[in-house]
């Protein structure tokens, strides 16, 4: 590896986590004075406030804003090396402009992994320990559905509760039904379904339950309690808030599988965080190539017209994301094509800002 290769790679990494670490440092500051309230209101120690809280805070922000940093970084210390007559120079000395992407794309591609490694395997677990925190000092993020609560067991299987209790693992007037095609062959009917803490089995009470037969006659059975092997998870009957924010990449996978299998439609939040997991590295990518591209000519404006149009591109590039997200999960474009819908756009631009560049 040659120095130019060094030199660049230095100069990028060094101002991407300059950068990134006084935005962490303000986004820290701008928390403490917001959340410094809710700390002494509910008597959070300081040891957990700092380990706890503000130690798994880190990678999550970290990660959050790596590939506009990336792109930002490229943005500023290429345009100064382009400001500064550097980049002609290495392009006199006999150096093509893909030679020259070479660092820069080193640098994309280790930050691009670093990114993926954080999302799926280390910020889960910081998230579990953070939202303990957040659930016990700051807010509630375990809330009670609606009343009327539906959920599909399996195919033809559905279950119904009119409310739940959290703290009682208490689900009232609960029914049970299946269908084989349009026709039903079994409801099941009870006051109340309990969740039994040791056998992590649902016990029912006052039931009855109505069985049908081919020719539509029914059987009626009746008891006081019994104890089912219903595929009903606790989870099931509340919400917690992005509960994917805990979940690894296999685990990710693994809900996505079961949710679509009992035909539920929840699975499109997690569909859309398992294609962002692999879109916001790939972004690394894509954004080095259009900062390079964009910065790599010296222009009248100089660092300040670069910075300008690049942080134009990165928050335009943001708010395509947001909206590409709102139509996956409320609407029907795919996830995989919506969280994907930023990435073939910007990297059409930066294709074409790169066969403009200097050679």
């Amino acid at each position: 590896m040659k120095i130019l290769d060094w030199y660049i790679i230095k100069k990028y990494l060094g101002t991407f986590f300059y950068s990134i670490t006084l935005l962490i440092l303000v986004v820290i500051v701008f928390d403490v004075s917001e959340k410094i309230d809710d700390f002494i209101k509910n008597n959070a120690p300081l040891h957990a406030i700092i380990f706890d809280y503000y130690l798994n805070f880190i990678p999550y922000f970290v990660n959050l804003f790596i590939y506009l940093f990336s792109f930002i970084a490229v943005v500023f210390f290429t345009s100064r090396l382009a400001g500064n007559t550097e980049i002609i120079a290495m392009l006199s000395s006999g150096i093509s402009f893909r030679r020259l992407l070479r660092p820069y794309m080193m640098v994309a591609v280790f930050l691009a992994i670093f990114s993926f490694m954080l999302r799926s395997f280390l910020i889960p677990v910081t998230n579990h320990n953070l939202r303990i925190f957040t659930n016990k000092y700051i807010k509630k993020l375990v809330k009670d559905r609606e009343r009327n609560i539906h959920v599909q067991l399996a195919p033809g299987t559905f279950a119904y509760v009119e409310s739940y209790n959290i703290k009682r693992k208490t689900g009232y007037r609960f029914a049970l039904e299946k269908f084989d095609g349009e026709r039903m062959v079994y409801k099941l009917n009870s006051r109340k379904i309990i969740r039994d803490t040791v056998t992590h089995k649902w016990v029912i009470y006052d039931y009855y339950i109505l069985k049908f037969d081919s020719l539509g006659n029914q059987k009626l059975l009746s008891g006081y309690m019994k104890d089912t092997t219903l595929p009903l998870k606790p989870t099931d009957l509340y919400k917690i808030k992005h509960r994917y924010e805990e979940m690894n990449y296999f685990q990710l996978n693994e809900y996505i599988r079961k949710e679509k299998e009992r035909g539920s439609l929840s699975y499109k939040h997690y569909e859309v965080e398992k294609y962002k997991r692999f879109a916001g590295p790939v972004a690394i990518l894509i954004l080095t190539l259009l900062g390079v591209a964009l910065t790599s000519r010296k222009v009248r404006g100089g660092i300040g017209m670069h910075l300008g149009l690049g942080l134009l591109l990165a928050f335009s590039y943001i708010l395509l994301m947001q909206i590409s997200v709102v139509f996956s999960t409320q609407g029907n474009l795919p996830p995989s094509i919506g969280v994907w819908i930023p990435n073939f756009i910007y990297l059409i631009i930066a294709l074409y800002l790169l066969k403009k560049a200097p050679k």
